[in-house]
């Protein structure tokens, strides 16, 4: 899948940070685009609803 950009939390910064990232599924079916914080490099997770 491609790379896009997307909007969601980082723990480590605790602020909203937009991420590149790609879309995967996770174990319980949930889509979640996964892509690495811009500021501090952490991975930051996004839960985009049921694949």
């Amino acid at each position: 899948m491609a790379e896009e950009k997307y909007n969601g939390y980082c723990v480590k910064c605790k602020e909203k940070r937009d991420f590149t990232g790609k879309v995967e599924i996770s174990k319980t079916g949930m889509r979640m685009a996964k892509g690495p914080c811009p500021v501090c490099g952490t991975t930051v997770n996004r839960i985009l609803g049921k694949a």
